[in-house]
């Protein structure tokens, strides 16, 4: 399958492949890195209140800074996206 995700500053272009399983999601990763191997984390980092995916701080800041600017808990937030990507790996 081919995604296409459109931000204001970037497009991404990620095939996935199903059973492609990257580790789970750590609070240290980047949320570029998050977003890139798991597209279906974006509906979580909406329901967090994180819809800055397209800022530039996106690219560079990891998940667990990115959250604590908007005052949410990291743990949640990992929590919530190993949740989405092993539901959607057994699809």
């Amino acid at each position: 399958m081919l995604y296409y995700f459109y931000f204001p500053w970037y497009l991404i272009n990620v095939k996935i492949k199903k059973g492609n399983i990257m580790e789970k999601v750590t609070k240290d990763m980047g949320i570029m890195d998050i977003v890139t191997a798991h597209p279906e984390t974006l509906e979580v980092f909406q329901n967090f209140g994180m819809g800055c995916i397209g800022c530039a701080a996106a690219h560079f800041e990891n998940l667990e800074a990115g959250a604590k600017v908007h005052g949410i808990d990291p743990d949640e937030m990992v929590k919530a996206m190993n949740e989405v990507i092993e539901k959607n790996a057994g699809q």
